[in-house]
């Protein structure tokens, strides 16, 4: 028999429905980051993502039985029961706020060159600047550039998970792109060159 960390996550869920509290355990330690991260990335507030992802797991224990394999897979399922608490949390109580400048407490590469005073100053704003745009977009607009975007997740993946076409998901990346780079258009003295820097601090998110 296999052991249990190299279990699928399926694997785990059903064992976890049969009472299992180790496969909980792993499959918790295995997923709840992305979910955290997804709803931080969604809302702008820890207080939001931290909760949201207390619900999804305490949903996951409840009702794990309507997982169906055949429809796609854990993680998706998980961003998916994510989401509708996230946008349960827009639409109830507002409890969404804006990210404060400097919270981002994820490490940057160790190992890469430690940058200037000026250039650390420069990407933190531009981190900051994205995080902004993205929380002002529109929550159609905005969950598919965390999901395709931040997530990394593919079109077939977040059109899973959003439950719609592929096709919808690339129109609404398309328009969302372009809202971005609207928003965060340097100016003309600034040129390309940061503009395309802040796109691609975009993974920095969280």
């Amino acid at each position: 028999m296999k052991p249990k960390t190299e279990l699928t996550d399926a694997e785990l869920l059903r064992l976890m429905m049969a009472g299992d509290e180790e496969s909980l355990t792993l499959l918790y330690k295995r997923r709840h980051q992305s979910i955290y991260r997804f709803a931080l990335q969604m809302s702008g507030s820890q207080q939001v993502a931290e909760d949201v992802t207390h619900d999804v797991f305490l949903f996951l224990m409840k009702d794990g039985h309507v997982f169906d394999p055949a429809r796609g897979s854990v993680s998706s399922f998980l961003f998916g029961v994510a989401r509708n608490y996230v946008l349960r949390r827009f639409r109830g109580d507002q409890m969404a706020v804006p990210f404060a400048v400097g919270d981002d407490d994820e490490p940057f590469d160790q190992m890469a060159p430690e940058p200037s005073p000026l250039e650390d100053l420069t990407k933190t704003e531009m981190i900051e600047n994205v995080r902004r745009a993205v929380l002002s977009l529109p929550e159609r607009y905005r969950e598919v550039v965390v999901l395709c975007e931040l997530q990394e997740l593919s079109y077939g993946e977040t059109a899973e998970i959003l439950g719609c076409a592929i096709g919808t998901v690339r129109s609404r990346l398309h328009r969302a792109r372009g809202l971005l780079l609207a928003k965060l258009r340097p100016t003309r003295e600034q040129g390309d060159l940061v503009s395309s820097a802040a796109v691609e601090s975009a993974r920095c998110f969280a």
